[in-house]
């Protein structure tokens, strides 16, 4: 599916829409390791490496992609530095911290919540 070139201002764009870029970046930043990475940065400038190691579980290849998606997206800002070997950092950009204060909002939501999903499961998988 092609994503509708977005035009107008946007508080006339359509979320429901399946062409709707919204629904693109919705989908982008929405998935685990893009709110762990973007969690992990926080107010930090990070090396890949360091990230990698925050996180647990993470691989390499999925690093790399989450990391050039929300680059992408204008959430995080990679500055190379011209040293052998190059020396290679990561920060969020505005846009990224204010997606922050969001997941920082997912994040305290869980951690409240987080014993009666729990609960919850354990009750549906036992009836």
């Amino acid at each position: 599916m092609v994503t509708k070139r977005y035009e107008g201002s946007p508080e006339d764009a359509d979320l429901t829409r399946a062409d709707s870029l919204a629904r693109e970046i919705f989908s982008d930043v929405a998935n685990k390791w893009a709110l762990l990475i973007t969690e992990v940065l926080g107010d930090r400038t990070l090396r890949f490496s360091a990230l990698r190691d925050e996180i647990e579980g993470i691989s390499h290849k999925m690093l790399t992609q989450n990391l050039r998606m929300l680059e992408r997206n204008g959430l995080v800002e990679r500055t190379v530095h011209p040293t052998v070997p190059p020396r290679v950092e990561y920060a969020l950009t505005e846009p990224g911290h204010a997606l922050r204060v969001t997941i920082d909002g997912l994040c305290d939501w869980t951690h409240r919540y987080l014993g009666h999903i729990e609960t919850s499961r354990r009750r549906f998988e036992e009836a």
